[in-house]
């Protein structure tokens, strides 16, 4: 068996992959569009067949080659938060619009069976009895997500991804979607990249299945393995503030790569210690309230002016001025023997247009269980800055700078 690469390039070019067989003419196009930030990142859950793995050899190019005329399929962008395109389930192929996740491990589609939930009407579903190349499996599985969950059941059919066909592929047909999460969303599936392991403003981009393009990015990749299947996970060293490190992660941290998240989460500590410097407002804490609220009217007010006012909310989506990100600091992250250092124009994110424009910023925290030791995840806003290679076959992972 060869080996694959997926690589993710501004506004997440992912440029190589876990293949769907082997590609006649070389790279394999899907080019990306962007949805809206606030969605959260997404967990999978269990027992379901995972796609562009199953049955199917991988593709190695030892040394980066030119891109051949190959197969496109657009990605679109909306709002500069997460990035869609269209796979093709059935034949005749029955269009959907899906985000491309390295987060998750399942393909899911709604289904024409799905009566109860809002989302299904509100997006496109899979009719099997269209398909003349459908095959009835009827496992019925279901996937927990961060924001939510669907359930449904397993169907088998052919898969389109640009220009290629995926022969009999299990997915998962929706006939459950209570989230609003799905209701809301600009994408009618998920696509997952990740291993089967976890299996039950501008234009966006493009994902490229088989090779990688020297044209997405300068110089020389820096590869790290791949330290546990499942998510893209891997050993990340320090995190700098302006040059200085941060302290948590010196000694290391673990961290994944995960085109389903907008954002950058990382540990707690860390995450306030960023927003703090720059400049996210001191807004009250909640939380600080209600410990301090037992303890007496004189002790509340006390707190309250002295501590919970400058207390910053590291998981919320923390607005800073403008006019001030010339001002901010580099954030670097220490992957292998390098520095992948994200000015913050690349770091802050801007909503809107004009007089209306608003900026936040793009780190949130989140704290993993303590047996498992800080843990960051690099969305969009990192893959954007840095063009990433997922190498199935050789189980490592590289950072270049896009071109």
């Amino acid at each position: 068996m060869g080996t694959g690469h997926v690589t993710l390039q501004h506004l997440l070019i992912i440029s190589t992959v876990l293949l769907l067989g082997t590609p006649v003419e070389g790279l394999v196009r899907i080019a990306l569009k962007k949805l809206p930030v606030g969605q959260n990142r997404l967990v999978a859950g269990e027992d379901a067949q995972t796609f562009l793995v199953q049955h199917h050899g991988l593709v190695h190019n030892e040394e980066p080659q030119p891109p051949p005329k190959s197969d496109i399929v657009i990605l679109k962008n909306y709002q500069n938060a997460q990035y869609y395109g269209e796979v093709g389930i059935g034949m005749p192929p029955q269009n959907f619009t899906v985000i491309f996740d390295t987060g998750s491990s399942n393909l899911w589609v709604p289904s024409s069976e799905c009566y109860s939930s809002t989302s299904c009407h509100l997006h496109k579903s899979y009719t099997a009895s269209r398909s003349s190349t459908y095959t009835k499996k009827g496992k019925r599985v279901s996937i927990h997500y961060k924001t939510g969950a669907i359930a449904g059941y397993i169907s088998q059919d052919n898969v389109q991804v640009g220009g290629l066909v995926v022969k009999k592929q299990d997915f998962i047909e929706a006939s459950f979607e209570p989230s609003i999460t799905f209701m809301l969303g600009k994408f009618d599936g998920i696509v997952g990249l990740g291993f089967k392991e976890m299996s039950f403003g501008v234009k966006g981009g493009e994902i490229v299945f088989g090779g990688v393009d020297p044209n997405h990015y300068k110089g020389r990749h820096m590869y790290v393995p791949v330290t546990k299947k499942g998510y893209w996970k891997f050993d990340m060293g320090d995190v700098l503030i302006g040059g200085n490190s941060t302290g948590l992660c010196k000694s290391g941290c673990a961290a994944i790569v995960d085109s389903g998240t907008s954002l950058l989460t990382g540990p707690t500590a860390i995450i306030t210690e960023i927003n703090w410097t720059i400049g996210i407002p001191r807004r009250v804490s909640k939380a600080c309230k209600n410990v301090v609220s037992k303890f007496g009217r004189q002790i509340l007010d006390l707190l309250l002016k002295r501590m919970c006012d400058h207390i910053p909310i590291p998981a919320g989506e923390s607005s800073v001025e403008c006019g001030e990100i010339k001002f901010m600091p580099d954030v670097s992250f220490s992957i292998g023997a390098k520095q992948f250092v994200l000015k913050p124009e690349q770091y802050i994110v801007k909503i809107g247009e004009g007089d209306d424009t608003r900026c936040m910023s793009g780190f949130s925290a989140m704290d993993a269980p303590p047996s498992g030791g800080p843990l960051w995840i690099l969305g969009h806003i990192f893959m954007e800055a840095y063009h990433t290679v997922f190498d199935y076959g050789n189980m490592k992972i590289g950072f270049a700078e896009t071109a």
